[in-house]
Protein backbone atom coordinates (compact mmCIF):
# COMPACT_ATOMS: atom_id res chain seq x y z
CA UNK A 1 0.00 0.00 0.00
CA UNK A 2 3.22 2.20 -0.09
CA UNK A 3 3.60 2.08 -3.61
CA UNK A 4 0.32 3.30 -4.81
CA UNK A 5 1.75 6.12 -6.69
CA UNK A 6 3.08 3.48 -8.84
CA UNK A 7 -0.32 1.93 -10.31
CA UNK A 8 -1.54 3.03 -13.54
CA UNK A 9 -4.91 1.19 -12.71
CA UNK A 10 -5.37 3.09 -9.87
CA UNK A 11 -4.00 6.35 -11.23
CA UNK A 12 -6.80 6.45 -14.38
CA UNK A 13 -9.56 5.21 -11.90
CA UNK A 14 -8.95 8.13 -10.01
CA UNK A 15 -8.98 10.69 -12.53
CA UNK A 16 -11.74 9.03 -14.42
CA UNK A 17 -13.61 9.27 -11.30
CA UNK A 18 -12.67 12.82 -10.85
CA UNK A 19 -13.59 13.92 -14.26
CA UNK A 20 -16.77 12.48 -14.38
CA UNK A 21 -18.06 13.59 -10.86
CA UNK A 22 -16.50 17.02 -11.36
CA UNK A 23 -18.79 17.05 -14.79
CA UNK A 24 -21.63 15.29 -13.70
CA UNK A 25 -21.84 17.96 -10.89
CA UNK A 26 -22.20 21.18 -12.99
CA UNK A 27 -25.41 21.03 -13.75
CA UNK A 28 -27.19 19.57 -10.74
CA UNK A 29 -27.21 23.03 -9.52
CA UNK A 30 -28.98 26.73 -10.17
CA UNK A 31 -26.95 29.36 -11.22
CA UNK A 32 -26.44 31.36 -8.30
CA UNK A 33 -26.12 35.39 -8.74
CA UNK A 34 -24.19 37.29 -8.77
CA UNK A 35 -21.57 35.59 -10.22
CA UNK A 36 -22.86 32.67 -12.50
CA UNK A 37 -25.72 34.79 -13.47
CA UNK A 38 -23.72 37.42 -14.86
CA UNK A 39 -21.31 35.60 -16.95
CA UNK A 40 -23.87 33.13 -18.06
CA UNK A 41 -26.52 36.27 -19.16
CA UNK A 42 -23.15 37.72 -20.76
CA UNK A 43 -22.66 34.37 -23.08
CA UNK A 44 -26.28 33.78 -23.52
CA UNK A 45 -26.87 37.70 -24.84
CA UNK A 46 -22.82 37.32 -26.84
CA UNK A 47 -24.24 33.57 -28.64
CA UNK A 48 -27.94 35.64 -29.10
CA UNK A 49 -26.82 38.87 -31.03
CA UNK A 50 -23.67 37.16 -32.58
CA UNK A 51 -21.29 40.46 -31.25
CA UNK A 52 -18.03 38.87 -30.28
CA UNK A 53 -16.22 42.04 -29.15
CA UNK A 54 -18.38 44.28 -27.91
CA UNK A 55 -19.50 42.44 -24.17
CA UNK A 56 -22.85 43.10 -22.66
CA UNK A 57 -24.76 42.54 -19.81
CA UNK A 58 -28.65 43.09 -20.17
CA UNK A 59 -28.10 44.64 -23.30
CA UNK A 60 -25.42 47.07 -21.83
CA UNK A 61 -21.89 48.14 -22.88
CA UNK A 62 -20.11 45.63 -19.62
CA UNK A 63 -16.24 46.20 -19.61
CA UNK A 64 -15.37 45.22 -16.28
CA UNK A 65 -13.42 42.21 -17.52
CA UNK A 66 -11.61 40.99 -20.45
CA UNK A 67 -13.78 38.08 -22.81
CA UNK A 68 -12.62 34.88 -22.38
CA UNK A 69 -14.81 33.58 -20.18
CA UNK A 70 -17.46 35.25 -22.17
CA UNK A 71 -16.22 33.35 -25.43
CA UNK A 72 -15.66 29.85 -23.85
CA UNK A 73 -19.41 29.83 -22.36
CA UNK A 74 -20.78 31.29 -25.47
CA UNK A 75 -19.05 28.29 -27.45
CA UNK A 76 -20.50 26.30 -25.03
CA UNK A 77 -23.81 27.39 -25.55
CA UNK A 78 -23.29 26.99 -29.28
CA UNK A 79 -22.16 23.44 -28.88
CA UNK A 80 -24.57 22.57 -26.33
CA UNK A 81 -27.51 24.64 -25.64
CA UNK A 82 -28.45 27.01 -22.71
CA UNK A 83 -28.25 25.28 -19.36
CA UNK A 84 -26.69 25.42 -16.29
CA UNK A 85 -23.96 22.54 -17.13
CA UNK A 86 -22.96 23.96 -19.67
CA UNK A 87 -22.65 27.73 -18.09
CA UNK A 88 -20.17 26.13 -15.97
CA UNK A 89 -18.16 23.40 -18.56
CA UNK A 90 -15.55 26.12 -19.30
CA UNK A 91 -14.82 26.13 -15.26
CA UNK A 92 -14.97 22.45 -14.64
CA UNK A 93 -12.60 22.05 -17.91
CA UNK A 94 -10.34 24.51 -16.25
CA UNK A 95 -10.27 22.89 -12.76
CA UNK A 96 -9.88 19.48 -14.46
CA UNK A 97 -6.82 20.98 -16.51
CA UNK A 98 -5.28 22.61 -13.68
CA UNK A 99 -5.41 18.71 -11.76
CA UNK A 100 -3.54 17.26 -14.50
CA UNK A 101 -1.25 20.10 -15.33
CA UNK A 102 -0.32 20.32 -11.68
CA UNK A 103 0.35 16.49 -11.65
CA UNK A 104 2.05 15.91 -14.38
CA UNK A 105 4.76 19.02 -13.58
CA UNK A 106 5.43 17.31 -10.17
CA UNK A 107 5.85 14.02 -12.02
CA UNK A 108 8.32 15.96 -14.65
CA UNK A 109 9.91 18.43 -12.25
CA UNK A 110 10.36 15.95 -8.94
CA UNK A 111 9.55 12.51 -9.24
CA UNK A 112 6.38 10.07 -9.87
CA UNK A 113 5.28 10.27 -6.20
CA UNK A 114 5.01 14.12 -6.26
CA UNK A 115 3.19 13.87 -9.22
CA UNK A 116 0.85 11.87 -8.20
CA UNK A 117 0.36 13.93 -4.34
CA UNK A 118 0.24 16.95 -6.45
CA UNK A 119 -2.71 15.64 -8.21
CA UNK A 120 -4.55 14.29 -5.39
CA UNK A 121 -3.82 17.43 -3.56
CA UNK A 122 -5.20 20.11 -5.86
CA UNK A 123 -8.19 17.70 -6.94
CA UNK A 124 -9.29 17.67 -3.39
CA UNK A 125 -8.58 21.23 -1.97
CA UNK A 126 -11.55 22.63 -0.56
CA UNK A 127 -11.20 26.04 -2.59
CA UNK A 128 -10.24 24.31 -5.89
CA UNK A 129 -12.71 21.90 -6.03
CA UNK A 130 -15.33 24.43 -4.78
CA UNK A 131 -14.44 27.42 -7.17
CA UNK A 132 -14.39 24.25 -10.16
CA UNK A 133 -18.30 24.14 -9.90
CA UNK A 134 -18.79 27.93 -10.00
CA UNK A 135 -19.14 29.98 -12.97
CA UNK A 136 -16.82 32.96 -12.70
CA UNK A 137 -13.39 34.31 -13.85
CA UNK A 138 -11.23 33.12 -10.70
CA UNK A 139 -10.93 29.37 -12.04
CA UNK A 140 -10.89 30.56 -15.60
CA UNK A 141 -7.73 32.63 -14.44
CA UNK A 142 -5.93 30.24 -12.18
CA UNK A 143 -6.18 27.48 -14.92
CA UNK A 144 -4.42 29.97 -17.53
CA UNK A 145 -2.00 30.85 -14.83
CA UNK A 146 -1.46 27.88 -13.74
CA UNK A 147 -0.60 26.74 -17.57
CA UNK A 148 2.56 30.29 -17.19
CA UNK A 149 3.67 28.58 -14.02
CA UNK A 150 3.95 24.89 -14.64
CA UNK A 151 5.18 25.89 -18.17
CA UNK A 152 7.95 27.86 -16.60
CA UNK A 153 9.03 25.00 -14.07
CA UNK A 154 9.23 22.51 -17.01
CA UNK A 155 11.22 24.74 -19.22
CA UNK A 156 13.63 25.83 -17.01
CA UNK A 157 13.88 22.39 -14.90
CA UNK A 158 17.74 21.00 -14.98
CA UNK A 159 17.28 18.41 -17.26
CA UNK A 160 15.32 20.30 -19.75
CA UNK A 161 17.26 20.77 -23.29
CA UNK A 162 16.99 23.47 -25.86
CA UNK A 163 14.32 22.30 -28.09
CA UNK A 164 11.94 21.64 -24.80
CA UNK A 165 13.28 24.49 -22.67
CA UNK A 166 11.85 27.01 -25.88
CA UNK A 167 8.29 25.03 -26.55
CA UNK A 168 7.86 24.83 -22.89
CA UNK A 169 8.37 28.75 -22.59
CA UNK A 170 6.20 29.31 -25.56
CA UNK A 171 2.94 27.96 -23.68
CA UNK A 172 4.17 29.63 -20.69
CA UNK A 173 4.03 33.30 -22.55
CA UNK A 174 0.47 31.58 -24.27
CA UNK A 175 -0.94 31.38 -20.87
CA UNK A 176 0.04 34.65 -19.77
CA UNK A 177 -1.89 35.89 -22.73
CA UNK A 178 -4.51 33.74 -21.78
CA UNK A 179 -4.75 35.14 -18.33
CA UNK A 180 -4.80 38.53 -19.64
CA UNK A 181 -7.62 37.69 -21.75
CA UNK A 182 -8.96 35.84 -18.77
CA UNK A 183 -9.13 38.52 -15.71
CA UNK A 184 -6.22 41.63 -17.74
CA UNK A 185 -3.04 42.72 -16.79
CA UNK A 186 -2.79 40.51 -13.77
CA UNK A 187 -2.00 37.83 -15.80
CA UNK A 188 1.30 38.82 -16.78
CA UNK A 189 2.12 41.51 -13.68
CA UNK A 190 2.18 38.17 -10.91
CA UNK A 191 4.21 36.13 -13.12
CA UNK A 192 6.49 39.21 -13.77
CA UNK A 193 6.98 39.99 -10.38
CA UNK A 194 7.40 36.14 -9.27
CA UNK A 195 10.64 36.79 -11.66
CA UNK A 196 11.90 39.46 -10.76
CA UNK A 197 11.44 38.43 -7.24
CA UNK A 198 12.93 35.21 -8.03
CA UNK A 199 16.05 36.01 -9.55
CA UNK A 200 17.00 38.61 -6.67
CA UNK A 201 16.63 36.00 -4.54
CA UNK A 202 19.24 33.25 -6.56
CA UNK A 203 21.21 35.80 -8.45
CA UNK A 204 20.58 33.44 -11.26
CA UNK A 205 20.59 36.84 -14.01
CA UNK A 206 21.07 34.03 -16.42
CA UNK A 207 17.28 33.07 -15.95
CA UNK A 208 16.61 35.89 -18.39
CA UNK A 209 18.05 34.67 -21.18
CA UNK A 210 16.54 31.21 -21.21
CA UNK A 211 12.52 33.08 -21.12
CA UNK A 212 12.34 33.10 -25.14
CA UNK A 213 11.73 37.08 -25.09
CA UNK A 214 11.56 37.93 -28.16
CA UNK A 215 9.61 34.88 -29.47
CA UNK A 216 7.40 34.87 -26.55
CA UNK A 217 6.58 38.78 -26.83
CA UNK A 218 5.65 38.06 -30.27
CA UNK A 219 3.51 35.00 -28.96
CA UNK A 220 1.90 37.38 -26.19
CA UNK A 221 0.68 40.32 -28.23
CA UNK A 222 -0.62 38.22 -31.28
CA UNK A 223 -2.61 36.61 -28.41
CA UNK A 224 -3.91 38.81 -26.03
CA UNK A 225 -3.54 42.19 -28.22
CA UNK A 226 -6.31 41.91 -31.00
CA UNK A 227 -9.67 41.71 -28.57
CA UNK A 228 -7.81 44.84 -27.07
CA UNK A 229 -7.69 46.48 -30.34
CA UNK A 230 -11.01 45.89 -32.03
CA UNK A 231 -12.66 46.40 -29.07
CA UNK A 232 -11.08 50.01 -28.66
CA UNK A 233 -11.62 51.23 -31.86
CA UNK A 234 -15.60 50.14 -32.14
CA UNK A 235 -15.73 51.82 -28.20
CA UNK A 236 -12.97 54.38 -27.74
CA UNK A 237 -14.25 54.74 -23.99
CA UNK A 238 -13.08 50.79 -23.25
CA UNK A 239 -9.24 51.65 -22.72
CA UNK A 240 -9.43 54.07 -19.75
CA UNK A 241 -12.26 52.37 -18.39
CA UNK A 242 -10.38 48.83 -18.01
CA UNK A 243 -6.76 49.64 -17.65
CA UNK A 244 -6.96 52.43 -15.57
CA UNK A 245 -10.56 52.08 -13.65
CA UNK A 246 -10.29 48.46 -13.35
CA UNK A 247 -6.93 48.13 -12.41
CA UNK A 248 -4.93 51.07 -10.65
CA UNK A 249 -8.19 52.55 -9.31
CA UNK A 250 -10.01 49.15 -8.23
CA UNK A 251 -6.64 48.12 -6.58
CA UNK A 252 -6.03 51.68 -4.58
CA UNK A 253 -9.19 53.14 -3.92
CA UNK A 254 -11.82 51.87 -1.44
CA UNK A 255 -15.06 52.95 -3.50
CA UNK A 256 -16.15 48.83 -4.42
CA UNK A 257 -16.65 48.54 -0.16
CA UNK A 258 -15.02 45.10 -0.47
CA UNK A 259 -11.80 46.01 1.54
CA UNK A 260 -11.80 43.61 4.31
CA UNK A 261 -9.55 43.09 7.04
CA UNK A 262 -6.10 42.63 6.58
CA UNK A 263 -5.91 39.24 7.25
CA UNK A 264 -8.63 37.88 4.42
CA UNK A 265 -7.02 36.09 2.50
CA UNK A 266 -4.39 34.29 5.31
CA UNK A 267 -7.86 32.39 6.87
CA UNK A 268 -8.83 32.05 3.70
CA UNK A 269 -5.82 30.11 2.49
CA UNK A 270 -6.02 28.26 5.32
CA UNK A 271 -9.84 27.04 4.68
CA UNK A 272 -9.18 26.45 0.78
CA UNK A 273 -6.46 23.86 1.59
CA UNK A 274 -8.89 21.60 3.87
CA UNK A 275 -8.25 18.71 4.08
CA UNK A 276 -4.54 19.61 4.06
CA UNK A 277 -4.73 22.10 6.47
CA UNK A 278 -2.64 19.68 8.67
CA UNK A 279 0.88 20.37 6.48
CA UNK A 280 0.28 23.69 5.20
CA UNK A 281 2.78 25.27 7.39
CA UNK A 282 5.11 22.62 7.05
CA UNK A 283 4.93 23.10 2.88
CA UNK A 284 5.50 26.30 3.22
CA UNK A 285 9.06 25.73 5.04
CA UNK A 286 9.40 23.04 2.67
CA UNK A 287 9.55 25.85 -0.07
CA UNK A 288 12.54 27.56 1.62
CA UNK A 289 14.72 24.19 1.63
CA UNK A 290 18.24 24.41 0.03
CA UNK A 291 17.94 22.67 -3.27
CA UNK A 292 21.03 21.78 -5.13
CA UNK A 293 20.05 22.31 -8.38
CA UNK A 294 20.77 25.18 -10.70
CA UNK A 295 17.06 26.07 -11.10
CA UNK A 296 15.15 26.02 -7.74
CA UNK A 297 11.42 25.11 -8.07
CA UNK A 298 10.20 24.69 -4.76
CA UNK A 299 11.39 28.04 -4.30
CA UNK A 300 9.80 29.64 -7.48
CA UNK A 301 6.41 27.79 -5.97
CA UNK A 302 7.01 28.85 -2.59
CA UNK A 303 7.09 32.97 -4.33
CA UNK A 304 4.52 32.84 -6.34
CA UNK A 305 2.15 32.00 -3.57
CA UNK A 306 3.21 34.00 -1.14
CA UNK A 307 3.70 37.24 -3.64
CA UNK A 308 -0.20 36.65 -4.97
CA UNK A 309 -1.32 36.49 -0.81
CA UNK A 310 0.75 39.65 -0.14
CA UNK A 311 -0.05 41.33 -3.13
CA UNK A 312 -4.09 41.03 -2.51
CA UNK A 313 -3.71 41.49 0.78
CA UNK A 314 -2.34 45.01 0.00
CA UNK A 315 -5.40 45.82 -2.68
CA UNK A 316 -8.39 47.85 -1.50
CA UNK A 317 -10.80 45.36 -2.84
CA UNK A 318 -10.75 41.54 -1.36
CA UNK A 319 -12.97 39.09 -3.39
CA UNK A 320 -12.59 35.29 -1.82
CA UNK A 321 -11.45 34.16 -5.48
CA UNK A 322 -8.27 36.49 -5.71
CA UNK A 323 -6.06 34.03 -4.35
CA UNK A 324 -7.42 30.80 -6.41
CA UNK A 325 -3.95 30.55 -8.09
CA UNK A 326 -1.85 30.07 -5.81
CA UNK A 327 -3.33 26.61 -5.16
CA UNK A 328 -1.55 24.64 -7.73
CA UNK A 329 1.71 25.84 -6.22
CA UNK A 330 0.46 25.25 -2.65
CA UNK A 331 -0.28 21.82 -4.19
CA UNK A 332 3.20 20.87 -5.37
CA UNK A 333 4.79 22.13 -2.10
CA UNK A 334 2.48 20.02 -0.17
CA UNK A 335 3.15 17.03 -2.28
CA UNK A 336 6.63 17.50 -2.12
CA UNK A 337 6.54 17.52 1.90
CA UNK A 338 3.99 14.97 2.42
CA UNK A 339 6.96 12.48 0.15
CA UNK A 340 9.31 13.33 3.21
CA UNK A 341 7.28 14.76 5.79
CA UNK A 342 7.58 12.75 9.08
CA UNK A 343 4.68 10.50 10.17
CA UNK A 344 3.29 13.13 12.91
CA UNK A 345 2.63 15.57 10.47
CA UNK A 346 0.42 13.38 8.03
CA UNK A 347 -1.36 11.95 10.97
CA UNK A 348 -2.44 15.59 12.30
CA UNK A 349 -3.67 16.00 9.13
CA UNK A 350 -6.05 13.06 9.30
CA UNK A 351 -6.98 13.99 12.62
CA UNK A 352 -7.72 17.33 11.89
CA UNK A 353 -9.84 16.37 8.69
CA UNK A 354 -11.67 13.56 11.16
CA UNK A 355 -12.57 16.96 13.60
CA UNK A 356 -13.75 18.71 10.28
CA UNK A 357 -16.23 16.40 9.38
CA UNK A 358 -16.87 16.23 13.56
CA UNK A 359 -18.05 20.50 13.12
CA UNK A 360 -20.26 19.66 10.22
CA UNK A 361 -22.03 16.53 12.29
CA UNK A 362 -22.36 18.63 15.48
CA UNK A 363 -23.70 22.09 12.39
CA UNK A 364 -26.50 19.78 11.76
CA UNK A 365 -28.80 20.03 14.28
CA UNK A 366 -28.09 23.50 14.82
CA UNK A 367 -28.60 24.45 10.75
CA UNK A 368 -32.19 26.55 11.40
CA UNK A 369 -30.65 28.75 13.62
CA UNK A 370 -28.96 30.47 10.73
CA UNK A 371 -32.12 30.60 8.77
CA UNK A 372 -32.40 34.78 7.85
CA UNK A 373 -35.98 34.97 7.16
CA UNK A 374 -38.45 31.74 8.45
CA UNK A 375 -39.46 31.12 5.55
CA UNK A 376 -35.74 29.96 5.05
CA UNK A 377 -35.95 27.55 7.20
CA UNK A 378 -36.93 24.55 4.80
CA UNK A 379 -33.86 25.27 2.93
CA UNK A 380 -31.89 24.61 6.03
CA UNK A 381 -33.93 21.32 6.64
CA UNK A 382 -33.38 19.89 3.09
CA UNK A 383 -29.64 20.82 3.13
CA UNK A 384 -28.72 18.57 6.46
CA UNK A 385 -28.86 15.46 4.90
CA UNK A 386 -26.47 16.38 2.61
CA UNK A 387 -24.01 17.97 5.11
CA UNK A 388 -24.52 15.06 7.47
CA UNK A 389 -23.23 13.20 4.75
CA UNK A 390 -20.38 15.06 4.19
CA UNK A 391 -19.25 15.00 7.78
CA UNK A 392 -19.13 11.26 8.04
CA UNK A 393 -17.17 11.54 4.96
CA UNK A 394 -14.64 13.79 6.05
CA UNK A 395 -14.66 12.12 9.46
CA UNK A 396 -14.18 8.83 8.24
CA UNK A 397 -11.29 10.00 5.81
CA UNK A 398 -9.72 11.77 8.04
CA UNK A 399 -9.34 9.15 10.65
CA UNK A 400 -8.55 6.28 7.72
CA UNK A 401 -5.60 8.67 6.93
CA UNK A 402 -4.60 8.86 10.62
CA UNK A 403 -4.56 5.34 10.74
CA UNK A 404 -2.85 4.70 7.44
CA UNK A 405 -0.29 7.07 8.45
CA UNK A 406 0.57 5.79 11.71
CA UNK A 407 0.91 2.52 10.03
CA UNK A 408 3.45 4.21 7.32
CA UNK A 409 1.05 3.66 4.49
CA UNK A 410 1.88 6.88 2.83
CA UNK A 411 0.35 6.64 -0.67
CA UNK A 412 -2.91 4.86 1.16
CA UNK A 413 -3.75 7.76 3.66
CA UNK A 414 -3.36 10.39 0.68
CA UNK A 415 -5.72 9.16 -1.11
CA UNK A 416 -7.52 8.46 1.77
CA UNK A 417 -7.47 11.97 2.28
CA UNK A 418 -7.72 13.18 -0.65
CA UNK A 419 -11.49 11.07 -1.96
CA UNK A 420 -12.60 12.56 1.74
CA UNK A 421 -11.99 15.99 0.85
CA UNK A 422 -13.23 15.95 -2.57
CA UNK A 423 -16.48 13.92 -1.66
CA UNK A 424 -17.21 16.41 0.92
CA UNK A 425 -16.89 19.33 -0.75
CA UNK A 426 -19.00 18.16 -3.71
CA UNK A 427 -21.83 16.51 -0.88
CA UNK A 428 -21.49 20.30 0.61
CA UNK A 429 -22.42 22.35 -2.76
CA UNK A 430 -25.21 19.60 -4.07
CA UNK A 431 -26.93 20.37 -0.93
CA UNK A 432 -27.08 24.17 -1.09
CA UNK A 433 -29.33 24.29 -4.35
CA UNK A 434 -31.97 25.06 -2.53
CA UNK A 435 -30.38 28.19 -1.29
CA UNK A 436 -29.47 28.66 -4.88
CA UNK A 437 -32.70 28.28 -6.57
CA UNK A 438 -33.83 31.10 -4.37
CA UNK A 439 -31.02 33.76 -4.90
CA UNK A 440 -31.50 32.55 -8.79
CA UNK A 441 -35.30 33.47 -8.59
CA UNK A 442 -35.91 30.60 -10.86
CA UNK A 443 -39.11 29.26 -9.52
CA UNK A 444 -40.19 32.63 -10.65
CA UNK A 445 -39.74 31.85 -14.33
CA UNK A 446 -42.32 29.69 -15.00
CA UNK A 447 -45.28 32.51 -13.62
CA UNK A 448 -43.42 35.22 -15.84
CA UNK A 449 -43.47 33.20 -18.70
CA UNK A 450 -47.25 32.41 -18.18
CA UNK A 451 -47.92 36.04 -18.88
CA UNK A 452 -45.53 37.41 -20.97
CA UNK A 453 -45.02 37.69 -24.51
CA UNK A 454 -41.86 38.30 -26.62
CA UNK A 455 -43.43 41.88 -26.58
CA UNK A 456 -44.44 42.33 -23.20
CA UNK A 457 -42.16 44.78 -21.26
CA UNK A 458 -40.41 43.38 -18.19
CA UNK A 459 -39.16 46.13 -15.67
CA UNK A 460 -37.01 45.16 -13.24
CA UNK A 461 -37.81 48.03 -10.34
CA UNK A 462 -35.01 49.12 -7.25
CA UNK A 463 -33.01 45.55 -8.10
CA UNK A 464 -31.31 43.56 -11.14
CA UNK A 465 -31.53 39.93 -10.29
CA UNK A 466 -28.60 38.82 -12.37
CA UNK A 467 -29.41 34.64 -12.20
CA UNK A 468 -33.10 35.56 -13.68
CA UNK A 469 -32.60 37.15 -16.91
CA UNK A 470 -30.77 34.31 -17.83
CA UNK A 471 -33.16 31.71 -17.14
CA UNK A 472 -36.37 34.36 -18.70
CA UNK A 473 -34.12 33.81 -22.07
CA UNK A 474 -34.30 37.70 -22.02
CA UNK A 475 -32.89 41.62 -20.73
CA UNK A 476 -35.03 43.47 -18.79
CA UNK A 477 -35.58 47.27 -18.61
CA UNK A 478 -33.81 48.66 -15.87
CA UNK A 479 -35.52 51.05 -13.30
CA UNK A 480 -33.70 53.45 -10.77
CA UNK A 481 -30.48 50.75 -10.73
CA UNK A 482 -27.36 51.69 -11.53
CA UNK A 483 -24.47 49.67 -9.61
CA UNK A 484 -22.20 48.22 -12.43
CA UNK A 485 -24.10 49.56 -14.63
CA UNK A 486 -22.88 52.68 -14.37
CA UNK A 487 -20.20 52.79 -16.95
CA UNK A 488 -22.26 51.39 -19.45
CA UNK A 489 -25.44 53.57 -18.77
CA UNK A 490 -23.43 56.64 -19.57
CA UNK A 491 -22.71 55.73 -22.72
CA UNK A 492 -25.81 54.23 -23.33
CA UNK A 493 -28.44 56.10 -21.01
CA UNK A 494 -31.30 55.16 -22.80
CA UNK A 495 -31.44 51.42 -21.92
CA UNK A 496 -32.74 52.19 -18.74
CA UNK A 497 -35.20 54.47 -16.90
CA UNK A 498 -33.28 56.28 -14.01
CA UNK A 499 -36.17 57.72 -11.67
CA UNK A 500 -38.76 55.60 -10.72
CA UNK A 501 -41.32 57.94 -10.75
CA UNK A 502 -40.81 57.97 -14.31
CA UNK A 503 -41.75 54.57 -14.56
CA UNK A 504 -44.90 54.54 -12.38
CA UNK A 505 -46.42 57.02 -14.87
CA UNK A 506 -44.88 54.93 -17.74
CA UNK A 507 -46.64 51.74 -15.82
CA UNK A 508 -50.22 53.69 -15.32
CA UNK A 509 -50.01 55.13 -18.77
CA UNK A 510 -49.45 51.31 -19.93
CA UNK A 511 -52.37 49.81 -17.61
CA UNK A 512 -54.87 52.65 -19.09
CA UNK A 513 -54.17 51.48 -22.25
CA UNK A 514 -54.38 48.00 -21.98
CA UNK A 515 -50.73 46.82 -22.71
CA UNK A 516 -49.97 44.65 -20.51
CA UNK A 517 -46.36 45.02 -18.74
CA UNK A 518 -44.43 43.10 -15.35
CA UNK A 519 -42.01 44.08 -13.13
CA UNK A 520 -39.26 42.33 -11.53
CA UNK A 521 -39.31 44.55 -7.91
CA UNK A 522 -37.43 44.63 -4.60
CA UNK A 523 -39.87 44.37 -1.41
CA UNK A 524 -39.23 48.39 -0.29
CA UNK A 525 -39.53 49.36 -3.80
CA UNK A 526 -42.60 47.70 -3.60
CA UNK A 527 -44.35 48.66 -0.49
CA UNK A 528 -43.81 52.42 -1.68
CA UNK A 529 -45.72 51.59 -4.87
CA UNK A 530 -48.61 50.09 -3.07
CA UNK A 531 -48.76 53.68 -1.11
CA UNK A 532 -48.67 55.47 -4.03
CA UNK A 533 -51.55 53.22 -5.36
CA UNK A 534 -50.10 52.31 -8.41
CA UNK A 535 -51.97 49.37 -10.08
CA UNK A 536 -50.60 45.76 -9.25
CA UNK A 537 -51.46 42.42 -9.41
CA UNK A 538 -49.55 40.26 -7.21
CA UNK A 539 -48.07 37.24 -9.67
CA UNK A 540 -44.90 35.76 -7.10
CA UNK A 541 -43.41 37.05 -4.44
CA UNK A 542 -40.46 35.20 -1.92
CA UNK A 543 -38.11 36.96 0.71
CA UNK A 544 -36.08 38.77 -1.74
CA UNK A 545 -38.02 39.94 -4.87
CA UNK A 546 -41.75 40.17 -6.26
CA UNK A 547 -42.74 39.91 -9.74
CA UNK A 548 -46.39 41.92 -9.94
CA UNK A 549 -48.54 42.76 -13.34
CA UNK A 550 -50.39 46.14 -14.29
CA UNK A 551 -53.15 44.11 -15.48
Amino acid sequence: MNELHTSKTLAWSLLAAFILFTLYALGIRALVPPDEGRYAEMAREMFANGDWITTRLNGIKYFEKPPLQTWMNALSFAAFGLGEWQARLWTGVCAILGVLLTGYTGRRVFNQRVGFYAALVLGSCFYWVACGQIDSLDMSLSAMMTIALCALLLAQRDNADARQRCHWMLVCWAGMALAVLAKGLIGIVIPGAVLVLYTLATRDWGLWTRLHLGKGLLLFFAIAAPWFVLVARINPEQPHFFFVHEHFERFLLKEHHREGPWYTFFVLLAIGAVPWLGVLLQSLRHGLQREHTRFRPRLMLFIWLVFIVLFFTKSSSKLPGYILPVFPALALLTAGYLEQGSRRSRMLTGVLTALAGVVLLALVPNMGRFAYYPADLHLLQAWQPWVLAAGFIALAGGAFATLAARQLQRDLGVVALAIAGFGATQLVLAGSDGYGRLRSGIDMVPVIQAEATPATPIYSVAIYEQSLTFYLRRTVTLVNYVDEFRFGLEQEPGRAIARIEDWASQWRAQAAAGQKALAIISPEAYAKMQAQDLPMRLLARDTRRLVIANL
